[in-house]
């Protein structure tokens, strides 16, 4: 009886190791163009994935075999990488001092803007107003909500559904340039659209 449990013990063994890797990571492009890295740690070594495609397998014993084909992963998880969300888009337009009128240059970018956000299929934006440090913070967060309604209002003219697009006003809380109090910044008076 012992010998047969041994034998049914090495068998369940032999299997495991004949199943190849228990683990697999595959290294995709960002998709922003920028470097991207993983590292694979397992009994102590690191393995470093830092071009596309690039794949390691990790066997039960933690062993890590790399290797790397586009083409191959493509063919394999092409219907996959296709359903992947488009990645996440930040415009930004910006203000004339004290008021919810776009400066000529930001006005200019609206069709570019509109184009961008009519090319996804279901767009959720998150439209967020910002002050310079000019007035006091309550009126600069009043300020802040009636410049992102500006730019929601805009959006929905374009024809994006109103119950995609949210509305948060900061005020002076979120400075893109750091000012003192007081200081009349334009990179400041902005706002920002967040699609994803």
């Amino acid at each position: 009886m012992a010998l047969l449990i041994w034998a049914v013990c090495l068998l369940a063994a032999v299997s495991q190791l004949q199943r190849g890797p228990t683990e697999q990571i595959t290294l995709l492009p960002s998709q922003d163009g920028k470097p991207s890295a993983v590292i694979i740690t397992t009994a102590g070594k690191d393995t470093v994935l830092d071009k596309p495609y690039q794949t390691a397998a990790v066997d039960s014993r933690g062993a890590v075999a790399t290797g790397g084909d586009s083409t191959q992963i493509k063919n394999r998880y092409g219907a996959l990488l296709d359903a992947l969300p488009q990645r996440a888009a930040v415009f930004i337009v910006y203000f004339i001092t004290d008021t919810e009128n776009l400066t000529p240059e930001s006005a200019g970018q609206l069709a570019q803007i509109k184009q961008q956000l009519a090319a996804r299929p279901a767009p959720e934006i998150i439209v967020i107003g910002h002050t310079d440090t000019v007035a006091r913070q309550e009126y600069n967060d009043a300020l802040s909500l009636r410049r992102a309604e500006a730019v929601k209002r805009i959006l929905v003219e374009a024809g994006i559904a109103a119950d995609q697009i949210a509305v948060q006003g900061r005020g002076e809380r979120e400075l893109l340039i750091q000012t003192a109090d007081g200081v009349d910044e334009p990179r400041n008076r902005r706002v920002e659209i967040r699609v994803r």
